[in-house]
């Protein structure tokens, strides 16, 4: 009886390790109104209504000897996160790979319950890379190789701290720097200007009738300098909801400032495909990894 005790003693403990949930910020959370609510259960892994903002640690059993970690912001149209396919599965998938993952439960703008609603989710990824770094000792992470990752709605918040990691908009007490080391964007809403714009994330995040400076300072193609990190992007040809060209011409302004990036496209395989595009057997996962050993931010042999 004992002895079975500590075997299930031991798998909650491995369980606790692989899996530890952290509030964002202690006390009051800034930029949010005292009427605020608790986030809805959609099912299938997909939350909305965020307004208490989480960082989900998952420490790989075997850590890459570079000591690498990545934060993860799963998409939704900033109305939602869809935590399961990006998220989750994509911890998993670093974890696998040696590289510790964290997945920002970023809190969703809204104007009934958040001030200043198109800088909560940036705050939010600003929070979780100050977290990271705060905590780099016990977690046993190289500070130079931290990174971000994103999908879709997601992809813009990764790109927004890509680009706007100088525009400090959280107190950051012990002012770290607050740039990735890369970034890696799946399906990426990046633009906000029609025709390319997803028009839900655009006025989820900022309102039904932005103004051209708004627009342009949140679209983050435009935004690209020599200082953003290198950049791995995906997406597929046929994407309908987020067109490709959101991508391509990330990709072309980290080309034009003379910034390392690699972009993979799928002939086909839509939007929302997270780790597996069912349309082909190629998988972009272990290409991104390459990258990455290819730019000195994981150690390991090319796959």
């Amino acid at each position: 009886m004992k002895k079975l005790f500590f075997i299930a003693f031991l798998t909650i403990a491995q369980m606790l390790h692989a899996q530890t949930i952290i509030n964002l910020y202690d006390g009051i959370i800034p930029n949010n109104k005292e009427n605020v609510r608790d986030e809805i259960d959609l099912g299938e892994g997909r939350i909305a209504g965020v307004t208490k903002p989480k960082l989900i640690a998952f420490l790989p059993a075997k850590q890459d000897s570079f000591r690498t970690a990545v934060i993860i912001c799963p998409g939704g149209g900033y109305a939602r996160l869809a935590m399961n396919h990006e998220g989750y599965d994509v911890a998993k998938a670093f974890n696998d790979a040696g590289i510790a993952a964290f997945i920002l439960k970023y809190r969703i703008p809204n104007d009934s319950f958040m001030v200043h609603k198109e800088i909560v989710p940036l705050m939010d990824a600003e929070r979780a890379m100050e977290l990271v770094k705060q905590n780099a000792k016990q977690w046993n992470i190289d500070t130079n190789r931290i990174g971000i990752i994103g999908f879709s709605a997601g992809g813009h918040l990764a790109s927004t701290l890509a680009t706007h990691f100088n525009e400090v908009v959280i107190e950051n007490k012990n002012r770290f720097n607050l740039r990735p080391a890369f970034a890696i964007l799946g399906y990426p809403v990046v633009n906000l200007f029609e025709p390319l714009a997803h028009k839900g994330s655009r006025d989820n995040l900022l309102c039904k009738t932005p103004s051209e400076d708004l627009l342009k300072h949140f679209s983050n193609d435009l935004q690209v300098t020599a200082q953003t990190p290198p950049t791995f992007l995906v997406h597929a040809m046929d994407d309908k909801t987020v067109p490709v060209e959101n991508s391509i011409n990330f990709y072309n302004a980290l080309k034009l400032n003379k910034v390392a990036g690699e972009m993979y496209l799928f002939q086909n395989g839509g939007h929302g495909f997270g780790l597996n595009n069912k349309t082909t057997k190629t998988k972009w996962f272990p290409l991104m990894l390459n990258w990455l050993v290819s730019n000195k931010m994981m150690k390991g042999d090319l796959l």
